[in-house]
């Protein structure tokens, strides 16, 4: 059984997008080794406070992070 990790940084993600990160990670997974292992793919979302997590030697912060998806 696959399990996959995503993790991201807390508060920049709603529940609706990280269950769509879930369904299209379960499917991409789905895709490569059968529809037989949809029900015992695992795909766990893990939120990291913010100031936690370094992308190029800063820590940015969850609104950082919505404006650089802006961009």
């Amino acid at each position: 059984m696959p399990l996959v990790d995503i993790e991201v940084i807390d508060g920049v993600f709603d529940a609706g997008q990280k269950a769509r990160m879930i369904q299209k990670v379960t499917d991409a997974m789905v895709a490569v080794e059968g529809e037989a292992m949809r029900a015992v793919t695992w795909v766990r979302v893990k939120e990291v406070r913010s100031g936690q997590w370094g992308i190029g030697g800063n820590t940015p912060s969850a609104d950082d992070i919505k404006a650089m998806a802006k961009s």
